[in-house]
C-alpha cells in the first residue's frame, strides 16, 4: 500500500492544523488498511497531538542543534517538546529559494539520522536539467546523494522534479517510471513520487512501477481532499 505524505508548507495555522488532524484520525479510525500517513505541518502548528498509529507528525525543517542562537530556526529542543522524530529534508524549495547548499543539507541529515529520525528526503531536479536529457538529469539527481547516507534504516526517498511542483505540469508516466527505476537500481529504500499529485491522478501515479507513495503539497491542504487521496489509493497492492 502506498506511503502517502502531506507538505502544508506555508499554509494553515495552529486551529486549522488541530482540525485537520482531529478529522484525519477519525477517517482512520474506519480505515485500519492504509500505510504509513505522514503530515508536515508548519512549525508554529506542532502539537502533542493525539495520533492515530498509522499517522505520524513531521517537521518541515529544523536547524542541526538541540538549541542556541540561530534566530529564526528551531532546533531538536522545540521537535522534543512534542514528541516530533520525523523530519523533512533536501525539499527544492529550501534548495533553490532559500539557498540551502548540499553540504548544509547533509549536515542537517547527518545530525537527525544519528538521533534516530525518520527522514523524507527529496530530491529532484529543475526544467533546464531535464530538457539536457534523462543523462544529465540522473547526474543531477544522484549529485543531490552526496553526503547522505543511503543505507540509513529510517529513510524515505521522495522524488520531486523542480519544474513540476506546484505548477500543475505533471511528469508524463514514462518520466517518473525512467526516473524511479533509475534511483532504485543503486538505492533500495521507499521512494515517493512529488510534483501536481491531486486527487485525480494520484491512484494512476501510485500505480507506476517503484513508486511507494506520494509526498504533495497543494492538492492535500484539504482535509476532504487529502481523505479522498487515501480513499483513491489504499486498495493498490503490489
Amino acid at each position: 500500500m502506498p506511503i502517502i505524505a502531506s507538505n502544508f508548507k506555508t499554509n494553515h495555522t495552529r486551529k486549522s492544523t488541530s482540525l485537520f488532524v482531529e478529522k484525519l484520525n477519525e477517517y482512520l479510525k474506519s480505515n485500519e488498511a492504509l500505510d504509513e500517513i505522514y503530515i508536515f505541518p508548519t512549525s508554529t502548528s506542532l502539537d502533542s497531538f493525539e495520533l492515530n498509529y498509522k499517522l505520524f507528525i513531521g517537521a518541515q525543517n529544523a536547524y542541526p542543534t538541540k538549541n542556541g542562537s540561530f534566530t529564526g530556526e528551531i532546533g531538536l529542543e522545540q521537535l522534543e517538546e512534542f514528541d516530533i522524530k520525523t523530519i523533512l529534508i533536501g525539499h527544492s524549495e529550501r534548495r533553490h529559494i532559500l539557498g540551502e547548499t548540499q553540504e548544509e543539507i547533509a549536515k542537517k541529515y547527518e545530525f537527525y539520522k544519528n538521533l534516530g529520525f525518520k527522514i523524507i528526503y527529496c530530491i529532484g531536479e529543475p526544467l533546464e536539467v531535464k530538457k539536457a536529457g534523462l543523462e544529465k538529469t540522473l547526474e543531477y539527481i544522484f549529485e543531490q546523494f552526496i553526503g547522505i547516507d543511503t543505507n540509513y534504516e529510517n529513510l524515505i526517498l521522495a522524488y520531486e522534479p523542480v519544474w513540476a511542483i506546484g505548477t500543475g505540469i505533471t511528469a508524463t508516466s514514462d518520466d517518473i517510471k525512467q526516473i524511479h527505476n533509475a534511483i532504485k537500481s543503486k538505492i533500495n529504500k521507499p521512494l515517493l513520487y512529488g510534483g501536481s499529485v491531486k486527487v485525480e491522478n494520484v491512484k494512476e501515479i501510485c500505480e507506476i512501477e517503484n513508486v511507494d507513495g506520494a509526498l504533495i503539497g497543494t492538492a492535500s491542504w484539504k482535509i476532504e481532499d487529502f481523505i479522498k487521496i487515501l480513499e483513491n489509493t489504499k486498495d493498490i497492492r503490489w
